[in-house]
């Protein structure tokens, strides 16, 4: 349940406008500054996770492994998305709030598969 409310947050933020996906987008989000937040889908190649990773931590902006890209895709409406990043801070702040919360969760359930998010970055 808990997964749905940050599909539901990224859901808001694009159609409010504040969200960017795909890797061309999100590489320039975050190069000028726009991006607050970056989500890379947990399929998505090592190529493009480690891009992202790396450019985001260079830039400081926190970064993200979560979900698939289906599910990232399905949640922007849009095909599959190796990659968004969040344009607005306050959305940022409680798409985070939500990840942190999850990764708390799995980690006191014993549960260390996979949903977990890697903050890099602040």
């Amino acid at each position: 349940m808990k997964q749905n409310k940050v599909y539901s947050l990224l859901g808001i933020a694009m159609r409010g406008r504040n969200l960017v996906s795909g890797e061309f987008q999100t590489m320039e989000a975050i190069k000028k500054g726009s991006a607050m937040l970056v989500i890379i889908a947990e399929d998505a190649s090592d190529n493009t996770t480690k891009q992202f990773t790396d450019k985001s931590t260079f830039y400081e902006v926190p970064v993200f492994r979560y979900g698939t890209k289906e599910e990232l895709g399905r949640a922007i409406g849009k095909d599959l998305r190796s990659s968004v990043g969040v344009c607005d801070a306050g959305l940022a702040d409680a798409i985070i709030k939500q990840l942190e919360e999850e990764q708390k969760e799995g980690a006191a359930d014993g549960r260390n598969g996979g949903r977990h998010g890697e903050n890099k970055g602040t």
